[in-house]
């Protein structure tokens, strides 16, 4: 199984991704997904898990939740938008950390692309960075990985200049 990991597209889909993501079997999007269209364009190119994020609005935030927690074969996914990162973690994330112990913590809204092992808590951190062309950030970056013997392996990044606008 391939899966690609996204966050903070803020209504914006860099027709690239779709040639990155063209391989995985699902996406995760860690929120601050903007608009429906985006979701809507998403859904229909590869199966979703989505989390809103601080910009979405009433039509996302119903159709997605605050956060994910789903198993991949024995592992368990926690997925939010604002989490922070290990040792600097957001109060509420740390707290669905302590509560449900994930294998993996899965969060946007910093615009960085990290991807740390926590020892404390004993968990894989990943945060793709933003995909979408609002914020401070360069590059457009995000995630795919294979899912191998129930871990995350052949982890790879993409990365672009910031935008391509339809004219």
């Amino acid at each position: 199984m391939k899966i690609g990991v996204l966050s903070d597209t803020h209504s914006y889909l860099h027709p690239k991704i779709f040639e990155f993501f063209a391989a995985c079997d699902e996406l995760w999007h860690c929120g601050d997904i903007g608009n429906m269209e985006t979701l809507t364009q998403l859904q229909a190119f590869k199966p979703l898990r989505a989390v809103y994020g601080n910009i979405d609005g009433k039509e996302v935030r119903n159709q997605c939740g605050e956060d994910e927690l789903f198993y991949i074969e024995k592992s368990k996914i926690l997925m939010t938008h604002i989490g922070g990162y290990p040792s600097k973690y957001h109060p509420r994330a740390l707290a669905l950390i302590k509560e449900h112990r994930p294998s993996i913590f899965v969060c946007g809204h910093s615009h960085i692309l990290r991807v740390i092992y926590d020892k404390t808590h004993q968990l894989l951190y990943i945060n793709p960075g933003a995909a979408g062309c609002e914020g401070f950030h360069t590059y457009i970056t995000c995630l795919s990985f294979e899912w191998i013997n129930d871990r995350p392996q052949k982890m790879e990044v993409f990365e672009t200049d910031r935008c391509i606008r339809k004219q």
